[in-house]
């Protein structure tokens, strides 16, 4: 059988919503499709869809920009409706897992268990001396799952993937850099409205956490402290200028709560990773990626990186990925690359993918 063509990555952030279309070929992936459409600030609120109309016309005037055929795409979920766990389970075989699993979720769940879908993979090659693996859980509410599927539905596309945000993230960090054997790295996704957090040790996941913080909150306290409006306060978080009305903004001011909130956001994001370490034997990082649009701020990875010790880089998701420069300029992908991740590991799926 002909391998299935990938699936498009469809990224609905809560700023944006990001597409990616990839095609693979013998010497990797090949870009074919790259967009980003802005959505206003209320569309979706806590991963919550708020305004369900303003998303479905945005996907859809996406795909019609750029001529996008293929209707088969893959979504991302993240936020507090998803749960992943690593959990020790007696060793088992796939069979036994699947018909034990609803019952040993149970005690995991802060989510009545009929309200949410489950998946569980195997992470241990081997059963540890006491009969033990240790197995990943993931539980995503229902309710939640359904919204985004009935918006991209509605907009004329056919769900054919729906992963969680920080896999994604991880997916597209391997297509790109060699894994590290033995060591210990972090991906840090900083959306506008949540922070993924993914820890890969010796190639493999070891813990994810998502934070309900992001870019916003740049723009909320510039807006509070220095009295502009949202599209003033967004603009002077970019390093622009807001408008004649608030001239008055001085540079310095934007930069000092600028800092203040990346002081705040490293902070949960080293709380986060001390709860791995108390929780790792091996937990010594070597080096963190960041990653989402919120990365783009000059001040915070300087800042991430004095926080937590470790040396940070912004992670580029069209490292290894071939691109036409006739067709897209090496500079847009240079700017949009970090908000592009998901979709980037979106992009890499394929329709039968289990």
């Amino acid at each position: 059988m002909a391998k299935a063509k990938n699936v498009v990555g469809l990224d609905i952030g809560s700023s944006a919503v990001k597409l990616v279309q990839l095609k693979e070929t013998k010497r990797g992936y090949q870009l074919q499709n790259l967009g980003l459409s802005p959505l206003p600030p209320e569309a979706i609120i806590d991963g919550a869809m708020m305004n369900s109309t303003v998303i479905v016309s945005t996907i859809r005037d996406l795909v019609q920009s750029l001529r996008i055929r293929h209707k088969e795409v893959g979504l991302a979920i993240s936020g507090h409706s998803v749960i992943i766990k690593k959990i020790p389970l007696p060793a088992m075989t796939e069979e036994e897992l699947e018909e034990s699993i609803q019952w040993e979720a149970e005690q995991y769940i802060p989510f009545d268990i009929n309200d949410v879908n489950i998946d569980v993979q195997v992470l241990t090659a081997e059963p540890s001396e006491q009969g033990q693996m240790d197995v990943l859980l993931v539980a995503a509410k229902k309710d939640m799952i359904n919204d985004y599927l009935a918006v991209v539905q509605e907009a004329g596309l056919t769900p054919m993937v729906v992963d969680v945000a920080t896999f994604c993230i991880q997916n597209a960090f391997e297509v790109n850099y060699d894994i590290p054997g033995a060591d210990t790295v972090v991906l840090i996704n900083i959306g506008a409205s949540v922070i993924n957090i993914d820890v890969m040790a010796a190639g493999t996941w070891a813990f994810s956490r998502d934070i309900s913080m992001g870019g916003n909150m740049f723009t909320e306290e510039i807006q509070k402290q220095l009295n502009v409006s949202h599209d003033e306060a967004e603009a002077l978080k970019l390093g622009g200028h807001a408008s004649a009305d608030a001239e008055s903004v001085v540079p310095q001011e934007v930069e000092r709560v600028i800092a203040a909130v990346a002081e705040n956001m490293a902070g949960e994001i080293q709380r986060s990773l001390d709860f791995y370490a108390a929780t790792a034997a091996d937990s010594q990082i070597s080096r963190i990626y960041l990653c989402g649009g919120t990365c783009r701020l000059p001040s915070l990875y300087k800042i991430i990186e004095n926080k937590v010790g470790v040396p940070v880089e912004i992670m580029n998701p069209f490292r290894n990925i071939e691109f036409d420069p006739k067709r897209f300029d090496p500079e847009y992908i240079r700017q949009v690359g970090p908000s592009a991740a998901v979709s980037v590991g979106l992009a890499v799926r394929s329709p039968d993918d289990k």
